[in-house]
């Protein structure tokens, strides 16, 4: 089999008729960077593990993954929805980004994957209409419960942290790898993700988020136990962070802030961790409830609990249409417009 040549978005390089100076070197370490921001950490690693599947399953089907072939890719998708013996099937969803990551990784090699081509299309459709199921939505945190939540939480450097963390992310319904990557000041850290500004009346947050900049405005609350804003300010002030990320990592005893930045994935901890803590959806097992919440869950809540129009829960939340803030809101008044009636019957 045929050796994969490297990813070039690590191993961009000089065209060879063209002599090396120290300043097209600078240039080019300065494009590869370029080139590793283009897309977030976790969808590179995404890609990186659907192309190490890819090529698995060609190793044992006996053929080779390059150049693509579309007619050897439709039966990989093929494989994926309907495998033989005990390996589940996947979901459409999965399917499609396990597509998307061929073909990044094909672009990468300097080579096209034709996703219209009848052999990747047709069976692409196919799936969709065979197997597509409506998207399982995580539960909201509401009102209630992330006061529950934060209620658990200890009164020592973690635990402001972590009630700085959960009440910034559901009052400004941020993704959990926005929060993470906020930083005190703009361009405090390379890595930055936005930066906050703490005014009398609240706090703002201009982030680079996965739609683009947008800002954010977190009003103060209406007690300081629930506040996030004086949450925020009382984890910067104990944890003397006035430089760098927001939220960093705290000695094991918790009572020392460390200055390496959070991993998104702690969010999604804290907010399984907590839920559990204060015993919502205490009905169900515990396998269960850990599965109805994720990061996710905050930007619901926000989606859900808010007594606003639309339009400001849109705005807040980055959406490009209200139907998209519509599939966050996991209880409102669908048929506050009835059309029914207003046709006459």
């Amino acid at each position: 089999m045929a050796k994969l040549p490297p990813h070039t978005d690590t191993s961009l390089a000089l065209p060879d008729h063209v002599a090396g100076s120290g300043t097209l070197d600078r240039l080019v370490d300065t494009a590869r960077t370029y080139a590793q921001a283009a897309l977030s950490e976790n969808t590179r690693k995404a890609y990186t593990k659907d192309w190490a599947h890819f090529t698995r399953w060609c190793r044992l089907k006996g053929t080779d993954p390059l150049p693509p072939a579309p007619e050897l890719i439709g039966l990989y998708l093929t494989d994926l929805a309907a495998p033989t013996g005990n390996t589940p099937a996947l979901s459409v969803s999965t399917i499609e980004r396990r597509l998307s990551g061929l073909g990044w990784n094909y672009a990468q090699r300097g080579l096209s994957l034709n996703r219209t081509d009848r052999h990747i299309a047709s069976v692409l459709a196919g799936i969709k209409r065979k197997h597509a199921r409506p998207p399982v939505q995580k539960h909201a945190i509401l009102r209630d419960d992330i006061i529950a939540m934060i209620a658990t939480l200890p009164f020592d450097l973690r635990g402001l942290r972590d009630r700085a963390i959960l009440l910034i992310g559901y009052a400004g319904g941020l993704r959990r790898s926005e929060i993470v990557s906020l930083d005190v000041a703009k361009d405090d850290t390379p890595d930055s993700g936005g930066w906050i500004e703490i005014l009398d009346q609240g706090a703002l947050l201009t982030l680079n988020a996965k739609t683009g900049w947008r800002e954010v405005e977190i009003g103060r609350g209406s007690s300081d136990q629930t506040c996030p804003v004086h949450a925020l300010e009382q984890w910067l002030h104990f944890a003397k962070i006035d430089f760098g990320p927001v939220f960093v990592r705290t000695s094991r005893n918790g009572k020392t802030a460390r200055p390496d930045r959070l991993g998104d994935k702690h969010v999604a901890r804290l907010i399984k961790q907590t839920v559990l803590a204060a015993g919502i959806r205490s009905d169900l097992p515990e396998r269960e409830r850990l599965a109805l919440f994720s990061g996710h869950s905050l930007r619901a809540g926000l989606a859900s609990g808010a007594e606003v129009d639309e339009r400001y829960v849109q705005k807040q939340l980055g959406h490009a249409s209200a139907e998209m803030t519509r599939r966050y809101q996991r209880r409102r008044d669908r048929f506050r417009v009835n059309l029914t009636k207003a046709a006459g019957l």
